[in-house]
């Protein structure tokens, strides 16, 4: 089987401008999921594209009842309305599993025995403070018997992309990363896979999202060249962050937005993205601010760092 073989079924070209927004179901968005959706979408529109949606649900031990409907719900009350049918991962089992077999198959996957636990007192670190995989399993599992993870393996080439709003990014995996994981051992398929698979079948052109996913985003280039896959363009913008300057989330208790006041949000949502939207328009209807955003909208203007949102 060649490398090439690996592309058949997982590519789509639809032509034309394609982005997406991916939520997981763990939680109501919040102030930080709303900035994500409103670039995405405003840089899918002022480009003539299509703007899709996509519930990252593939761990469903972590999705909580009802998230999904109030994800949509509140998409659908700030006017950011998603073109085609919605895509969900947790129907998707059947594209992930040919693709890891197919990568086993060829060698560039293996199963790995390695706990968290053993992994933890390994002293080389990545940036994000996790272990550098040392490929202990490389060769063959350290422990038969046990459930085993599925990674992948990485070569000792840098993978090089520009960001649209942080320039220049390099990182070499097996120095950085390690192998890494793209399936669990409770036999969930791991974001990484997911998330290029998925991509590739929607044709996804370019993905808009937060900060805090930069660091993925080598990992996902170098399996979409692995597997002969395109490469969206990329844009990571600054990460909302709460008033003890950490990241807004669903896990840290990050409120849920206010679906009474959407223009307030929208109006909020696009200050904290450098669009400087004029002050009467705050807390006008969304269709109000988004014609004003489609307008308007420039990605050049978005700040790269990371920022609290202003008081709404």
């Amino acid at each position: 089987m060649s490398r090439r073989s690996l592309a058949i079924d997982l590519t789509v070209n639809r032509g034309g401008i394609r982005g997406r927004f991916a939520p997981s179901p763990t939680g109501a968005l919040h102030f930080g999921s709303l900035v994500a959706a409103l670039a995405s979408f405003l840089e899918a529109r002022q480009n003539q594209g299509t703007w899709l949606l996509r519930i990252e649900d593939i761990d469903g031990p972590r999705a909580e009842p009802g998230a999904t409907d109030a994800i949509l719900r509140a998409l659908d009350r700030h006017g950011l309305h998603w073109d085609e049918s919605v895509w969900y991962q947790s129907q998707r089992q059947d594209c992930y599993r040919e693709t890891l077999e197919r990568l086993l198959h060829l060698d560039l996957a293996y199963p790995c025995t390695c706990t968290r636990r053993e992994l933890a007192s390994h002293p080389i670190r990545a940036h994000d403070g996790s272990p550098i995989y040392p490929g202990y399993c490389q060769n063959g599992v350290c422990q038969p018997g046990r459930p085993a993870a599925i990674r992948l393996r990485v070569a000792n080439t840098p993978v090089v992309f520009q960001d649209a709003l942080r320039g220049h990014q390099e990182q070499c995996l097996e120095r950085e990363v390690g192998d890494f994981v793209i399936r669990r051992a409770d036999g969930l398929f791991a974001y990484q896979l997911a998330v290029v698979v998925d991509d590739a079948a929607q044709g996804i052109t370019q993905v808009v999202r937060g900060g805090d996913l930069l660091d993925s985003t080598p990992r996902q280039i170098y399996l979409q060249n692995l597997l002969s896959l395109p490469t969206p363009t990329y844009a990571h913008l600054p990460v909302a962050l709460d008033q003890h300057g950490y990241k807004l989330s669903k896990q840290s208790g990050a409120a849920p937005l206010d679906l009474d006041q959407p223009g307030s949000a929208l109006w909020s949502a696009l200050h904290f993205l450098g669009q400087n939207p004029p002050p009467d328009l705050n807390g006008e209807p969304p269709t109000t601010i988004l014609a004003w955003a489609h307008a308007h909208w420039r990605l050049e203007q978005v700040p790269a760092v990371p920022a609290m949102p202003m008081h709404r």
